[in-house]
Order: C-alpha cells, then sequence, then structure tokens
C-alpha cells in the first residue's frame, strides 16, 4: 500500500512537470521506483537535448521531491 502512494506521489509530480516537456517536444515516463530511487525514461526532444540533465535535476526531480521529500534521487535510463 505504501509503495502505490509513493508511485500516486511521483505520477502527480510528473503530471505537474510534462506540459513543460510536451512543449519541448519531449516526454516523461515512470520506469520503477526502488529504495527511493525513482528511474523515468526521457522521450522526444528530450533525449537529444544538450540541458536534459540539467531538466532532469532541477525540474523533474526537484518537483518529485517536492511530492514526495522521501526520494532521494531520480535518474535518467536510456
Amino acid at each position: 500500500m505504501k509503495k502505490d502512494l509513493l508511485t500516486k506521489k511521483v505520477e502527480l509530480a510528473l503530471d505537474e512537470i510534462r506540459p513543460f516537456l510536451i512543449s519541448d517536444g519531449g516526454d516523461i515516463s515512470l520506469i520503477s521506483i526502488d529504495k527511493n530511487i525513482v528511474k523515468v525514461q526521457l522521450m522526444g526532444n528530450c533525449v537529444s537535448c544538450s540541458v536534459n540533465q540539467m531538466t532532469l535535476k532541477n525540474g523533474v526531480e526537484m518537483t518529485i521531491k517536492k511530492h514526495a521529500p522521501e526520494i532521494q534521487e531520480v535518474v535518467s535510463i536510456e
């Protein structure tokens, strides 16, 4: 049950940031949450964007931590 709540919080955070990514021709998808580390996959223009790591840390990770402070890190997978 606790994991379901955490997943909902992370999805809520992704829903908050997704419109900004979509406006730049990209998107993001939740892959997994394991030991308070969120794995996401960047899609579309986000994959080749030169500032995608900055977006991941300053945008995505910050927004997820706002909704789910227990998350320690957000990593992107290929």
